[in-house]
């Protein structure tokens, strides 16, 4: 499939990069030099948004906000006969707010899967990324989303969003895309723009300077997708100068964090991977957010590490991803 022009690649903040000026670096993800010069090699191939015929999954790009280059890939079943109109899933991919995109194959894949599968439409954000952008950006990218959506659900000049029930609204991410999801909910309680039903928070990327016995003592791949080293980089990255990893954009239980309580008004499905090093934080998470009345659901898939939905690198992975696919399906059709 052909390239994007819509992919974020090496950003020229304020000069080349010299030699010896790399700052903070992910080994093949992202490299930050002094002055402000961003890479990112293409270790992930993008895609474009033609979907083969028989998935029966059509999907079109479209562009919200071309100051900031907000731009969302649009899925939904190419069955036109469906008798009732379907959930909404506002998707966040992952990438520790520093790297990935909705045309990232992985996440394109992935996508046209829970579309098929849930039975849904799928709006995948393509958001402003750190360190360029900075936290909260991310968040604001998600919130004109939602506005732009609630525009749509009146002009309806979108195709693939006319079977849609903006009533049955999900959010929805994996990683940093789950973070994302989480913190636009919560703005959502007091700027009503649309109503999220529920939120799936897939491995959510939370932190905090004290550390949890699996950051501690889970053992983990040389080429794991997130490692302790890597997630304290991205926090690094992706807070406003100056903040540590307690502050409540990445510790949701820190104080002066949006309330709990209010997270009452959606329901949530928390999927946790056994062997992430998140797992004790998005357990701990779970049963808080609960502790508040809220109706969560918390589903552990077992002997799978972060984001092996979209990894998919052994027969076990896929397994578990059609695992998840049903509890997600399940959750939105509820």
């Amino acid at each position: 499939m052909a390239t994007m022009s819509l992919s974020q690649r090496s950003t020229h903040f304020d000069q080349q990069p010299k030699t010896g000026s790399v700052v903070e670096e992910i080994s093949g993800l992202i490299r930050v030099h002094k002055g402000g010069y961003v890479e990112r090699p293409p270790i992930v191939p993008h895609a474009s948004c033609m979907v083969p015929s028989g998935l029966e999954v059509v999907a079109t790009d479209v562009m919200i906000n071309k100051f900031t280059n907000l731009w969302a890939r649009v899925y939904a079943p190419s069955n036109r006969s469906f008798s009732s109109k379907r959930p909404l899933v506002v998707y966040f991919h992952g990438g520790g707010f520093c790297v990935g995109s909705a045309s990232w194959v992985c996440y394109h894949d992935f996508l046209i899967n829970l579309t098929r599968d849930a039975n849904c439409v799928v709006v995948s954000v393509n958001y402003r990324l750190a360190p360029e952008n900075r936290l909260p950006a991310a968040y604001d990218d998600g919130i004109n989303v939602m506005i732009w959506l609630a525009q749509e659900a009146s002009k309806g000049t979108v195709s693939g969003l006319k079977g849609c029930d903006y009533s049955s609204i999900y959010l929805a991410g994996d990683s940093s895309g789950a973070n994302i999801a989480y913190h636009v909910a919560s703005r959502l309680v007091s700027r009503p723009v649309l109503t999220p039903k529920g939120i799936i928070l897939i491995q959510p990327f939370f932190g905090g300077e004290s550390r949890t016995m699996s950051e501690k003592h889970s053992t983990q791949a040389v080429n794991s997708a997130l490692t302790l080293a890597v997630s304290d980089t991205y926090w690094r990255l992706a807070l406003p100068l100056g903040f540590t990893r307690d502050h409540p954009w990445c510790n949701p239980l820190a104080r002066g964090a949006p309330r709990l309580s209010d997270m009452r008004l959606f329901k949530t499905l928390v999927c946790v991977a056994e062997l992430d090093i998140l797992k004790d934080r998005n357990l701990e998470f779970s049963a808080n957010l609960a502790s508040m009345g809220a109706a969560v659901q918390t589903v552990i898939h077992r002997d799978v590490g972060h984001a092996f939905q979209i990894l998919h690198n052994f027969a076990h992975a896929r397994t578990r991803t059609r695992e998840m696919m049903t509890h997600v399906r399940d959750f939105i059709n509820q």
